[in-house]
């Protein structure tokens, strides 16, 4: 395995569609029913740009075998130092160190970014990342039974967070 870990290009969407759709499909990572389309992935991918928000993709042999990215928690002034990220890997390849590879570099972007906090939203039933996220220095900070629903039944969220910059003092109020 060849592994490379760098910024998605619009090229890259087809093959980050796939492994979103995927994860609709047939997982409970993402709360979503429906597929996406390619223009819903480009609207994301100009939306995180718009924001200098990065999109990584790991790469192996030329093929999109995982990404990683960050937005805005909330869209609320006061949030403005927290973000919330997400990590994907194709069905192939998970269990092969892919995502804590794709979180070590998001975690640095998030830090280059003057960010303080990265949120993680994660279904309390899916252990794997939970640990994931408990190794890369996460802790769980909420839980939240029975606030979604998929493949009909209840799902409750697990929220973790990192402290970017355990530490730093708060930037001086925000002036417009």
């Amino acid at each position: 395995m060849s592994l490379l870990i760098r910024d998605a290009v619009h090229g890259d969407l087809p093959a980050i569609r796939a492994i979103y759709n995927d994860a609709v499909l047939n997982t409970t990572a993402i709360w979503n029913d429906q597929p996406v389309d390619l223009e819903n992935r480009q609207t994301w991918f100009s939306a995180r740009q718009a924001q200098a928000y990065p999109i990584l993709v790991a790469v192996d042999d030329d093929q999109v075998v995982g990404y990683a990215s960050f937005g805005d928690w909330r869209p609320f002034d006061g949030f403005r130092h927290t973000v919330e990220h997400s990590v994907y890997v194709r069905n192939d390849q998970r269990g092969k160190g892919l995502g804590p590879q794709l979180m070590q570099v998001l975690i640095e972007r998030a830090r280059a970014c003057d960010k303080h906090v990265m949120v993680a939203a994660i279904e309390s039933g899916n252990q794997a990342s939970i640990r994931l996220h408990q190794r890369q220095g996460f802790s769980i900070t909420g839980q939240m039974p029975q606030v979604g629903t998929k493949f009909g039944r209840w799902l409750d969220l697990t929220f973790m967070q990192l402290l970017l910059n355990p530490g730093e003092p708060p930037p001086a109020a925000h002036q417009e």
